[in-house]
């Protein structure tokens, strides 16, 4: 007689699954599954309670790298469109202190309300305007640096100095992960991003806590099919290496990067399990692959970014984060604001499509999709002809969406020239207190103590935003 049994793919259950189909290691097995008890315990990446009731249950992030300009995207400044060519004083420009004479320069996309909230959004993002009305659109954003690296650092990790604990780090140390056979944190990139891989980097965290990065392609995650031709041989090679790894950590129990690589290990064998689903987009309907943008069979784009985002937040990974270009070709437009058209053409309808498809399927409300940059562009430039903008952290534009933030709102506001916060300032430490608060995360209470000192994501400062907050 055969008897079936349901694949248990996690660690338990493999080893549960060799105990009934190996008389070789009997007493191997026994052991394993008393150590694997032990070890459990101090998972690091087991579940955690929250500081108090979550809104929300995952995150996807969104980082438009180089600098989105807030003036013809987010924050419309008709005295900007009036005024332009118009002489102002400054006291900075590009980092350098000074007195600086500047010419004010015209946004290139016009402003029209949207939605039943009446959002104001430029033509630059057709697409977005359409889902307004689940928007939180921040336009009071302040950052500390005018430099790509410290400000991407800044925005991701919240010290623009020096490396520290990406916001994606903190999330998996403070809340642990959904699905132990997958990664708490991941990051979709196709090239690497300014600060690089410290932008999703655990630095003194725990290993386990660092952000596993895919990159858009045929191979997003390298050597992810099984080496065995079987699971059965695979799954005996592994416990026999657990047993050697459990040995050598005893000798060793204060070495953090030795545990995060055993946990790395098992996390690869359950990616191997799930993993290739994720990315298995066949199963995906013909009206979904349309609404991302995405042609049939392929597998790179930033529609195919969002679209395995969701999958992703489906198979229960706490946070994902979505990098739409790298360090070069991006939206730093300093020589013509113009090249601002092809990157918003590139991540408009996929991102309008992430947004429609969670909420069609009862996900927005559990899920934080927050659209950021590291900085705006200057309002203004040192020739009254110029086409580009240059680097402008004074102020800028991002938003929130779902998991419990107020939709079809706006928050904050910039001058009349949106060269710097007029009204409620949301600094960088703001705004990650704000998304920790959302995922149930008190930001003065996540912290970690490294060198004799209680680290956290939002350093000394933050206040959480409760102004936008369901």
């Amino acid at each position: 007689m055969t008897i079936q049994q349901n694949h248990d793919p996690s660690r338990r259950g493999v080893l549960r699954s060799m105990i009934g189909g190996s008389i070789l290691f009997p007493g191997l097995m026994s052991q394993l599954l008393a150590e694997e008890t032990a070890v459990d315990s101090d998972d690091p990446l087991a579940p955690k309670a929250t500081h108090f009731p979550a809104k929300a249950k995952r995150i996807i992030l969104l980082h438009m790298s180089g600098g989105v300009s807030h003036v013809d995207s987010w924050d419309p400044k008709p005295q900007l469109v009036a005024d332009a060519g118009k002489t102002i004083p400054v006291n900075e420009f590009q980092g350098r202190k000074g007195d600086f004479n500047m010419y004010l320069k015209r946004p290139q996309w016009d402003f029209k309300p949207h939605g039943q909230c009446g959002t104001e959004v430029s033509s630059l993002f057709p697409h977005m305007a359409e889902c307004v009305d689940d928007l939180c659109v921040i336009r009071s954003m302040k950052s500390d640096h005018t430099n790509h690296y410290e400000a991407t650092l800044g925005i991701h990790t919240g010290s623009f100095t020096f490396a520290r604990p990406s916001i994606g780090s903190w999330l998996s140390y403070g809340l642990g992960t959904l699905n132990r056979n997958l990664p708490s944190f991941i990051v979709i990139a196709p090239h690497s991003p300014y600060a690089g891989g410290q932008v999703w980097g655990s630095d003194f965290l725990p290993g386990a806590h660092q952000g596993t990065l895919v990159v858009p392609g045929p191979e997003p995650v390298a050597n992810i099919q099984r080496r065995s031709p079987g699971s059965r041989l695979q799954e005996m090679e592994l416990a026999a290496m657990a047993k050697m790894n459990k040995r050598h950590l005893d000798a060793r129990p204060n070495d953090r990067l030795l545990t995060a690589r055993i946990k790395s290990f098992e996390t690869a064998f359950g990616m191997q399990a799930e993993m290739p689903d994720v990315f298995d987009l066949s199963k995906e309907d013909d009206a979904t692959l349309e609404m991302y943008g995405l042609p049939r069979g392929s597998t790179s784009g930033f529609g195919w970014q969002c679209l395995v985002a969701r999958r992703l937040a489906e198979h229960g990974v706490r946070c994902v984060e979505l990098i739409d270009v790298g360090s070069s070709a991006n939206w730093d437009a300093h020589g013509d604001m113009m090249t601002h058209a092809p990157l918003a053409k590139n991540v408009d309808q996929p991102i309008a499509a992430l947004l429609k498809d969670l909420k069609q399927r009862g996900m927005l409300d559990e899920t934080l999709v927050v659209w950021t940059t590291e900085f705006g562009r200057t309002p203004f430039n040192a020739a009254p002809n110029a086409a580009g903008r240059e680097h402008h952290h004074w102020v800028f534009s991002s938003w929130l969406a779902g998991g419990g933030v107020k939709p079809g709102i706006t928050y904050g506001q910039s001058d009349s020239y949106g060269i710097d916060v007029a009204k409620d300032v949301v600094h960088v430490h703001d705004f990650h207190a704000t998304i920790l608060h959302l995922m149930g995360l008190d930001h003065e209470r996540l912290t970690y103590r490294h060198t004799g000192r209680d680290y956290r994501l939002t350093d000394v400062a933050g206040r959480v935003v409760h102004e936008i907050l369901s």
